[in-house]
C-alpha cells in the first residue's frame, strides 16, 4: 500500500501546486498532504505490529502441547485421566512394515482410526521400506519400536539389547524425523536392563490385553474379525494386539466397524500420558 499510496499524493501534491495561485495555498496544499503521508506512515506501522501479534499467535499454536487424556495401568490397558471417555480401546500393529502395514494404515485412515505402529529394524533397511515406513508416519499414525531382530530379550545380554532398542529409535528417526514414543518388546519379555533403558529412552513400555492373529484358527478373516470383536477380554481401555499379516490386514475393516458397532471409540496415541 505505502509506495504506490505515497506516488499518489506527491503526484497530486504536484498537480495542486501547480494549480495554486497564491503562497498560502500552496502552503496549505503542502500541510494537507504532509498530514496525509503521516497517516499512511501511521497506517503501515499498525499493519506491521498486526503482521508480527499474528507471527506470534501462530508461534504459541504449534508449540501448543497436547493434555494427555489416557494413562497405562499395570494391566497394559488404558484408564481415563480425568473425564476422558473410558468406553475406548487402543489399537497396535506389530512387526511393522513387513508386507502389509501400509495397507492397513490406508484401512484405518479412510475409517478414521488411530492406531500404534510397532516397528522391527529388519523391515526398514532400505530406501523402499524407510519411504513406507514415512508414508505410514504422515497418514498420522503414532511409530512405536518392537526391536531390531525380533530378539527375544531375556535371552540377549545387555550389549544386545542395546543394540535391539537404539537400532531401532536411531532409524525411526532418521527416517520421520522424531524418535519413537512407545515400545513393545517381542512376545511381551522385558528384563530390568531392558526397561532401564526404555525408560532413559522416553519411551513408554506396553504390551498388551489380547490378541489372536498368530494362532492358527484365527489365521482367517473371518474367524479373526469375530474373535477381536467378541473376546471375553474385550473391556474399556483395552489394548488390542494385531500384526502384519495378510488375514489381519483383511480383517481390519470388519474389526474396527465391530468395535464401533458395540460402542467403542478409539484412543489417539498422542492423548496417551508419555513417560515425564
Amino acid at each position: 500500500m505505502t509506495k504506490k499510496y505515497l506516488v499518489y499524493i506527491l503526484a497530486t501534491l504536484i498537480l495542486l501546486l501547480s494549480a495554486c495561485s497564491t503562497d498560502t495555498a500552496k502552503e496549505e496544499v503542502k500541510d494537507e498532504v504532509k498530514q496525509n503521508v503521516e497517516s499512511s506512515e501511521t497506517v503501515d506501522e499498525t499493519i506491521e505490529d498486526e503482521a508480527e501479534d499474528e507471527e506470534v499467535v501462530e508461534e504459541v499454536e504449534v508449540d501448543e502441547v497436547i493434555e494427555p487424556l489416557y494413562e497405562l495401568n499395570a494391566s497394559w490397558a488404558l484408564q481415563p485421566i480425568n473425564d476422558a471417555n473410558p468406553k475406548v480401546v487402543l489399537l497396535t500393529i506389530d512387526d511393522a512394515p513387513d508386507k502389509y502395514a501400509l495397507e492397513m494404515a490406508k484401512t484405518l485412515k479412510g475409517l478414521d482410526a488411530p492406531a500404534i505402529f510397532f516397528v522391527n529394524g529388519h523391515f526398514i533397511d532400505t530406501d523402499e521400506e524407510k519411504a513406507i515406513l514415512k508414508e505410514i508416519h504422515e497418514l498420522g499414525f503414532a511409530i512405536g519400536n518392537h526391536t531390531k531382530t525380533h530378539a527375544n530379550l531375556k535371552q540377549s545380554s545387555e550389549e544386545q539389547q542395546k543394540e535391539e532398542i537404539l537400532f531401532v529409535s536411531d532409524a525411526v528417526e532418521e527416517t520421520i524425523g522424531e524418535r519413537p514414543k512407545f515400545f513393545r518388546a517381542p512376545f511381551g519379555v522385558n528384563t530390568d536392563f531392558s526397561r532401564a533403558l526404555v525408560s532413559d529412552e522416553k519411551m513408554l513400555l506396553m504390551n498388551w490385553s489380547y490378541g489372536y492373529d498368530w494362532e492358527k484358527q484365527y489365521m482367517e478373516e473371518a474367524a479373526l474379525a469375530d474373535i477381536m470383536v467378541n473376546s471375553e477380554y474385550l473391556r474399556d481401555g483395552a489394548n488390542l494386539l494385531m500384526h502384519d499379516r495378510k488375514w489381519t490386514a483383511a480383517a481390519l475393516m470388519q474389526i474396527v466397524e465391530g468395535l464401533r458397532a458395540k460402542g467403542y471409540d478409539f484412543i489417539d496415541p498422542n492423548t496417551i500420558k508419555g513417560v515425564e
